[in-house]
This record gives structure tokens, C-alpha cells and sequence, in this order.
């Protein structure tokens, strides 16, 4: 068995602790957070397209669309952001220059026997609800945001990290991903979720706030502008655009 030295190291995963080391030595230089606020990101990575991705969660019937079974309880915030436009928007706009865009559904199967916490919170919900079951309406994507070619996709998301015993972070560190710019559905949970493992994992993290949405403002807002900016950078679709994808 090979060590993982540097030399042994894939090129993309080389090029991800070079980036947590420069964050880390932005933290040593400035304090806590490099400057004493509480931005996430010390040191901002170079904006090269091909190192960032769009990570696009559950934009799926069952949320996106009307007579998916949970479309009545994000309506309201969906249309406040406008956030299926701005997610399609920005999708494009990156796919021209050259990012990966990921899309990361949910799915189980119709007994939940792979619903990892089916008797507590609101993963009891989807099973109680019956959910998001696979090769039903409800579980495919929106118009909006169907795949288009050259996109991702996560397999194995039966969770609300999009980490956990998926295909996620191998896809990124396949296509050496420094930048992980996050939309989707809900923004307290599944987007704020994979938001905390990104960071924890050194990546520099973008929450793309007017591409997601929540049950209630109140719980939308209280992510995007509370915790967000604990763990990511928070934008809208078009300051992302101005800032990354010139």
C-alpha cells in the first residue's frame, strides 16, 4: 500500500488542500477570520470555471412543481426569490463558461427501507408522506431544471447532506472542484446542510441565496442570514455571476 503523499495524491485533491492551506494561513494572519468578521472564506480561490460547480438540490416535481405534494409548502418563498428562474438562469450562464453544473435529487424507494431516519423529523415526514419515491412524477425534475448535457448527477442522496454515502465529493475531486456554489430545496435544511460539509471539508463555499427556498420566510431567513455567512459566502445568482463567472 502507497502512502497518500503529495505525490500520490490525485491532482484535484492536491489542488483542494492547497486551497484549505491558504485559508488557514489567511486565519494565522488576520485573527479568526483573517480580518475579525465573520466571513467565511479568509482567502478567495482563483475564479478559473472549470474548478467551480453548481450544486443544484432536490429541484424536483415533488417541490417545483404544482401536484408535487410538498409544491404548496414552498410556493410562497419560491415565488418571493424567484429562485427556478434564477437557478435556471445561472445554470446556463455557467454551463457557457465552462463550470459543472450537479443536480442532487432525493430518492427512495416506495417501502423507505433506505431512509436512513424514517422515525424522527422530517425524514419520518417523507415517509410518512411517501415522498419523493423513485420512478414516480413527483421524483423527477422540474421542468426547469432537467439535465442538460454535460451535467452530473449525485447518486445514492437519501438523506439531507448531499455528502453522506453518495457520489458527491468523489464527483468533485473527479473534475478538481475548488468552488461548490450551492441552490435548491429546502434552504434550512438539505441546502444549509451540505453548505456546513462543504466547508467543513475545505471548500470554498458560495450559497446561491435567491436559488433556494424554504416553508416559510421565517425559516429562509433565518439561514440566509443567519448561518449562512458562517459557513459560505451568501449571493444572489447575479453577484455570483459578476464575481465568478465574468
Amino acid at each position: 500500500v502507497v502512502a497518500a503523499t503529495p505525490l500520490h495524491m490525485p491532482p484535484a485533491v492536491q489542488r483542494r488542500n492547497a486551497l484549505l492551506n491558504r485559508l488557514r494561513a489567511g486565519v494565522d494572519a488576520g485573527g479568526a477570520t483573517g480580518e475579525g468578521s465573520m466571513s467565511a472564506t479568509a482567502t478567495r480561490p482563483s475564479c478559473d470555471p472549470s474548478s467551480i460547480a453548481l450544486v443544484m438540490i432536490e429541484f424536483q416535481n415533488e417541490f417545483a412543481t404544482p401536484g408535487g405534494k410538498m409544491y404548496g409548502t414552498v410556493q410562497e418563498v419560491m415565488g418571493t426569490t424567484n429562485m427556478l428562474a434564477n437557478a435556471a438562469q445561472v445554470c446556463q450562464v455557467a454551463r457557457k463558461r465552462g463550470c459543472r453544473i450537479i443536480h442532487a435529487p432525493v430518492l427512495f424507494q416506495e417501502s423507505h427501507a433506505d431512509n436512513p431516519n424514517r422515525g424522527l423529523g422530517i425524514l419520518k415526514s417523507c415517509k410518512d408522506g411517501a415522498l419523493f419515491t423513485e420512478n414516480t412524477w413527483n421524483a423527477e425534475y422540474c421542468a426547469e431544471m432537467r439535465m442538460q448535457d454535460g451535467d452530473l448527477e449525485v447518486q445514492g442522496k437519501h438523506g439531507l447532506d448531499c455528502f453522506p454515502n453518495t457520489t458527491l465529493e468523489a464527483l468533485l475531486v473527479e473534475h478538481g472542484i475548488e468552488t461548490v456554489a450551492i441552490g435548491g430545496f429546502l434552504t434550512s435544511c438539505c441546502v444549509e446542510s451540505t453548505m456546513r460539509s462543504a466547508y467543513e471539508k475545505g471548500y470554498n463555499v458560495v450559497t446561491l441565496t435567491d436559488c433556494t427556498a424554504d416553508t416559510s420566510m421565517a425559516g429562509y431567513k433565518a439561514a440566509t442570514e443567519g448561518t449562512f455567512h458562517l459557513f459560505s459566502s451568501p449571493m444572489t445568482a447575479k453577484q455570483f455571476e459578476r464575481e465568478y463567472l465574468k
